[in-house]
């Protein structure tokens, strides 16, 4: 027992330290670090062994704390490349907030970490870009400018973040800073170049450096065949100044759309194009062989209509067999036995009814499930008119069951009357409709057809 206690003792004690050393990383107190690491040598590697979210580390360069950052890299440097639960490093964390001295300490320690990257596919220097830290990107370069070379998830260079998030000051000096040919021509996975975002984005500023101060592909075609000239006439039309003056710039500098196209969106071509196509080639065989399709679709989703609605009326009906209202009998007596249903005692009539009406309901939803699983042919009418019989005979009687369950449980028999009346004029209703459609679309249909032949027989017969 007494090792017990002392195991239980020792457990808070250390909860306790790691709280402590949380709390001073939060405000940076070095003091109470350094007090902590004394009482408990090891609570470093400990903190690392009980898989918290995120290490002292994380949470000094997350805040900006630059003498308790440089204290924890003293001592464990390997922390300055654990990730926290989003895959960033403490360095994604000091970049995304602008903590630049912590940047500086965190570079000195171990520059490779500009490498990584965090669940969205963003190193360091993305991050920099994305928040506009122009300063930290600067340092970032300075330390590891190789790391300028990797790409995002969809295969972004750190050029397309630039623009993607309106950053021309960073994109400016990277521009400026990476020596490599063509760095500026480079697509994303979509065959987007730099061009292309900027005219999407309709960023006059960024199109006028891009034209004018790189080397930039005017001309470069995207996976769709678009040249930024063709972002700009769909975007724009022309209509108001800026796509207007990003077309003058565009055209002034050589750009070219393949065609000239007309003022309109690529999507509305398209869709006319496509349009014109099934317009031209289709047939006469081609338009009976989609109707037979949507005759098939329409088929299929009548069957599995149909089938929710019995299995769910079956269920029902199994539910409402094996639990009776009134429920059961728990206990013997000299009236009733222990399981029985209390309803088969107290209204023994009602009772013959509701099981005779349950099970009416229930074996008609099981034959309507039972002959769309055989394979019932719906295309035929007197198929579906043989359903719907038994369909509505598994409606009717669960109707009736509803209304003797609450006769049963009631004790006026005007509320019984009332919900049977409701019940069962609503399926009157339904039923009527159900049977003036299905007359319209036999009885009549035939009419109707038999008069038209008779009407264009006549003129023949005259003529003769």
């Amino acid at each position: 027992m007494q090792m017990e206690v002392t195991r239980k003792e020792w457990c808070e004690w250390r909860e306790t330290q790691l709280r402590k050393l949380y709390e001073a990383a939060i405000d940076g107190d070095v003091t109470s670090l350094l007090r902590v690491l004394e009482e408990d040598k090891l609570i470093l590697d400990r903190y690392v062994a009980s898989c918290f979210a995120e290490t002292p580390l994380h949470i000094s360069a997350l805040l900006g704390h630059v003498d308790f950052t440089g204290e924890i890299l003293t001592r464990k440097p390997q922390f300055s490349k654990e990730l926290d639960l989003h895959g960033s490093t403490p360095l994604h964390l000091a970049a995304a907030n602008g903590h630049l001295e912590v940047v500086k300490t965190l570079l000195l320690v171990n520059a490779d970490i500009c490498l990584a990257h965090d669940r969205d596919g963003r190193n360091p220097f993305h991050i920099a870009v994305i928040k506009g830290h122009i300063e930290i990107l600067k340092e970032l370069v300075q330390a590891k400018p190789e790391a300028v070379q990797l790409r995002g998830r969809r295969g972004e260079t750190i050029l397309h973040f630039c623009v993607k998030h309106f950053q021309s000051e960073a994109l400016e000096f990277l521009v400026n800073s990476i020596n490599q040919e063509g760095f500026v021509n480079v697509k994303d996975d979509d065959g987007f170049t730099i061009l292309h975002l900027a005219v999407a984005q309709r960023d006059i500023e960024m199109i006028n450096f891009l034209i004018t101060k790189t080397k930039m592909d005017i001309n470069s075609l995207n996976s769709k065949s678009f040249t930024a000239l063709d972002i700009a006439l769909a975007e724009g039309v022309g209509t108001t100044p800026r796509p207007k003056e990003i077309q003058g710039q565009l055209l002034e500098v050589g750009a070219l759309s393949p065609g000239m196209h007309e003022p309109e969106t690529f999507e509305a071509k398209n869709l006319r194009s496509s349009e014109k196509d099934s317009s031209t080639t289709s047939s006469p065989k081609d338009s009976k062989e989609h109707h037979e399709s949507k005759n098939d679709e329409g088929i299929k989703r009548k069957r599995d209509a149909l089938m929710v609605v019995a299995s769910l009326i079956a269920t029902m009906a199994f539910q409402s067999g094996s639990n009776p209202p009134s429920g059961f009998w728990q206990d013997d007596s000299d009236t009733h036995e222990a399981g029985r249903s209390i309803l088969a005692t107290k209204h023994p009539t009602s009772y013959r009814f509701f099981v005779a009406y349950n099970t009416i309901s229930f074996l008609a939803s099981l034959c309507v499930i039972l002959l769309l699983i055989s394979g019932l042919p719906l295309e035929r009418r007197i198929s579906v008119w043989i359903l719907t019989v038994i369909m509505w005979i598994a409606m009717i009687f669960m109707g009736l069951t509803y209304s003797v369950s609450v006769f049963s449980m009631s004790s006026s028999s005007d509320l019984a009357l009332l919900v049977a009346v409701v019940v069962f004029g609503v399926l009157g209703i339904l039923l009527a409709g159900h049977t003036v459609l299905f007359l319209k679309g036999t009885v009549f249909g035939r009419y109707k057809k038999q008069k038209r032949s008779s009407s264009s027989v006549a003129p023949n017969q005259t003529d003769i």
